[in-house]
């Protein structure tokens, strides 16, 4: 597909620098979608906004319903499964000076994917200062690891400011050196507009993030308080953890003019033996599952075999899916508002279809949503009943067991520990160059 035709214009305005005052108090988007409206233009939203929401809208049987988060227990049944990624993200963004002789340089870098005990990959701002031999010493407003500066030589110098880091430490020293030492890595059109701060290192981590790898936010996962996690569970919804290390794969810009010249970047996830057998019975007993964010989705999708039940699963996933994609694990999605051009706009565009979303977005501009990581979320429901296991009963007692076509790569074997998201998605208009982070 043309990648235009995921465009669309966003106020900088609408993009939310700091989370709302209480993490269940955002704003939530319900959709549901219903037949296809009139052909649309191949970029921008349609107008009017077709479809019914609060405050108006013309009587289609496409429904887009304003609520907060703190109502999802009444949105969701008892027997639902939430699906919730467990990853914990790490201070991955470092401040170094680099050393070359008597010549000093401040650059910045965002750790992406771990290579071993002591290499990383990551992005530095600006490249043009590197070199391949260069030192870098990280350590500034007094923090320095307890074993005493951090150092790291400029081992490669890859395209679009990529550079491998070959550090003095080890393992877990290396570890907790980066955590002395690093920030929260806030997207950076959060970070390229104001200073990372204090609260940003707890409202930046899910309430529930366990494994760390993480080096960037699975937002939609944000919005979670424990008091809100209590009423699911009164409600009779069940809840199950994941873990996907969210990496550059999902972020990284689609340049190519076309959606097949995008190839997504490794990330690795889990899904344990015990998880799959309670998903797979909460399906087998009408309950939906539901992704809190696009890793959850895309982890459970990796995982799900062409009947629809969920394989237990440790590895990397490259999987991208746009509109054309049938859907075999998730029956709805939790996710923010995400960025024009992206994989991630993409995917939720294959999930609800196209024309409902660019509907759901005019509506949340209109309305005053915020967007992006800190921004507020969206329930939707898919376009088309996904796959349900060959005798399993799906919400409304149908029976589906049909594939349909599958737009991925293959998972692949080897794991990998960590990860780094990071995407530049060019906005039109006032926002332009900002980049994004996930829902």
């Amino acid at each position: 597909m043309r990648t235009d035709l995921f465009d669309f214009d966003l106020p900088e305005d609408r993009i939310a620098l700091h989370p709302a005052s209480a993490r269940d108090a955002a704003r939530l988007l319900v959709v549901r979608p219903g037949p296809p409206p009139s052909p649309l233009a191949p970029t921008g939203f349609p107008s009017p906004l077709r479809g019914r929401a609060r405050g108006g809208g013309s009587p289609d049987r496409r429904e887009l319903e304003d609520r907060i988060v703190s109502d999802l227990p009444e949105l969701l049944r008892p027997g639902d499964a939430l699906v919730f990624n467990d990853t914990r993200v790490i201070r991955a963004a470092l401040t170094g000076e680099r050393l070359r002789g008597e010549n000093r340089a401040v650059v910045s870098f965002n750790l992406h994917r771990r290579l071993d005990g002591d290499r990383w990959l990551a992005f530095a701002r600006p490249a043009k200062r590197l070199a391949e031999g260069d030192r870098i010493r990280f350590g500034h407003d007094g923090r320095v690891c307890l074993m005493g500066t951090l150092e790291a030589t400029v081992a490669r110098i890859g395209q679009s400011g990529e550079v491998e880091l070959a550090f003095s430490l080890h393992g877990a020293y290396l570890d907790e050196a980066i955590a002395v030492v690093g920030d929260p890595p806030l997207p950076p059109y959060i970070a390229g507009r104001r200073a990372v701060e204090p609260a940003d290192a707890e409202r930046y981590q899910t309430v529930y993030a366990r494994r760390e790898g993480a080096v960037a936010a699975p937002t939609a996962g944000l919005h979670f308080t424990e008091r809100l996690l209590a009423a699911l569970d009164a409600r009779g919804v069940s809840r199950h953890c994941i873990t996907l290390h969210v990496g550059a794969g999902t972020f990284l810009p689609v340049k190519a003019e076309d959606t097949g010249g995008h190839r997504m970047h490794p990330e690795w996830g889990e899904i344990g033996p015990g998880t799959a057998a309670a998903l797979n019975a909460a399906r087998a007993a009408g309950g939906r599952l539901v992704a809190v964010g696009t890793t959850a989705l895309r982890l459970l999708e990796t995982a799900a075999g062409d009947d629809g039940r969920i394989q237990p699963f440790a590895g990397e996933t490259r999987i991208f899916i746009v509109p054309g994609y049938r859907f075999r694990a998730v029956d709805l999605l939790l996710t923010n508002f995400h960025l024009p051009r992206s994989t991630l706009f993409m995917l939720v565009s294959a999930f609800s279809g196209l024309d409902t979303m660019r509907a759901a977005y005019a509506h949340a501009i209109a309305h005053g949503y915020r967007f992006y990581s800190y921004g507020d979320a969206c329930l939707l429901h898919p376009a088309h009943p996904p796959v349900i296991p060959d005798g399993a009963m799906g919400a409304e007692g149908d029976q589906r067991s049909d594939p349909g076509p599958r737009r991925t790569s293959e998972p692949s074997a080897a794991p990998a520990r960590f990860g780094r998201s990071r995407i530049a998605s060019p906005l039109r208009g006032s926002a332009s160059g900002m980049t994004g982070g996930e829902g």
